[in-house]
């Protein structure tokens, strides 16, 4: 075991032993996520000194990388060799680090197409709350069997081990990639969309947004040369610059598109696709092909999440930006008693003493 490892174990050894709570941070880019650290958090342990990346097979399609390996780090890695990181997690202030990404378990906009960040994680290297180091998983798909606990980690913000080390499955960049803008209203880009999505078209990210005109629907085709050929003819609108192109979908990725930036309070709105436009106040811009909605509205949380259950369908909000005050009221849709039973029961098995990022999600745990 690497000295940083042994450290981090005997940190959180002696938290259990004093009664303290650590808060688990990497590249501090996704602190604005998730409900504020408990106060009884005295210290953060970060793991940006555990860096690089361990093994790399990129005719496996597989990369293993230490937590705090930035992401710019091993996306470069990978372009070297035509290959990427599917499910683009964003960079959001630059510092994004490989721990982080999968412990927030946020996709971009290739989601809908290739998955989410948890279907890439082959594997995964904890230390949990008794500061022992436990390990799931394997490097390689063929040496992933069984039900996999290293998935449980994406999304849990560290509240069930300081993640140390991931193994995730690759895949190759695509031949050919171009995008499309076309006028349309929101309801018939939602009608679009899900038109498109029961057809053979090489449709990976999708975007519509208020243009002041109506609205604009913009996806990005990418594929083999003659499928993005095929679709740009059938589908017609305009053709953005490839630079144009990367940038927009970059700056959608991170958050960063003028939508955003006026957005002092935003929630991420998990839909059925087929969700016609919602009647609620505020702005909204449309992902994934309308699975994912952001909303910007001053609402807060007990309005949000009853306006979720009234729509069903597995609906749900998440507060995703918002001042200190209003994050701590509330940030996940509430979970019913058997989800909570089973969260408290997975968190006591991992982290019994409570220590690591308590609170982070729930405040039950």
């Amino acid at each position: 075991m690497s000295d940083c490892l042994g450290e981090w174990c005997e940190r959180i050894r002696e938290a259990v032993a004093r009664g303290h709570q650590l808060a688990i941070v990497g590249g501090a880019s996704k602190d604005f996520y998730g409900r504020p650290w408990s106060e009884a958090c005295s210290a953060r342990l970060s793991t940006l000194a555990h860096s690089g990346i361990v093994d790399y097979e990129p005719s496996e399609l597989s990369l293993t990388a230490r937590a705090g390996t930035p992401l710019a780090e091993i996306e470069a890695a990978l372009a070297s060799q035509g290959q990427m990181l599917a499910f683009e997690p964003p960079h959001f202030a630059g510092g994004a680090t490989l721990g982080g990404a999968i412990a927030a378990g946020l996709s971009g906009p290739r989601r809908a197409a290739a998955g989410a960040a948890r279907d890439f994680v082959l594997g995964a290297k904890i230390i949990d709350g008794r500061g022992q180091p436990l390990a799931f998983g394997g490097r390689v798909m063929k040496n992933v069997a069984g039900y996999d606990v290293s998935r449980l980690l994406a999304g849990s913000l560290g509240t069930l081990g300081l993640i140390t080390e991931v193994s995730l499955k690759v895949l190759p960049l695509p031949a050919a990639s171009l995008s499309l803008r076309l006028a349309a209203s929101q309801g018939r880009a939602l009608e679009l969309m899900n038109d498109w999505a029961g057809r053979a078209l090489p449709i990976t990210a999708s975007a519509w947004e208020d243009a002041g005109e109506g609205g604009a629907l913009t996806l990005r085709l990418a594929g083999s040369r003659a499928a993005v050929r095929a679709a740009q003819r059938e589908l017609g609108g305009e053709t953005l610059e490839l630079e144009q192109a990367g940038a927009y979908w970059r700056h959608l990725r991170d958050q960063r598109a003028p939508f955003f930036d006026a957005a002092p309070t935003l929630w991420r709105l998990s839909l059925d696709s087929t969700t016609p436009p919602l009647d609620l106040p505020g702005t909204t811009l449309i992902e994934w092909g309308g699975a994912l909605r952001w909303l910007r509205a001053d609402a807060d949380h007990k309005t949000m999440h009853a306006a979720m259950m009234a729509i069903g369908k597995g609906a749900h909000a998440t507060l995703f930006c918002a001042s200190l005050e209003a994050r701590a009221a509330g940030v996940f849709q509430p979970l019913g008693s058997p989800l909570l039973a089973l969260h408290r029961e997975l968190k006591r098995r991992f982290d019994p003493a409570g220590v690591l990022n308590p609170g982070r999600m729930y405040a039950e745990f």
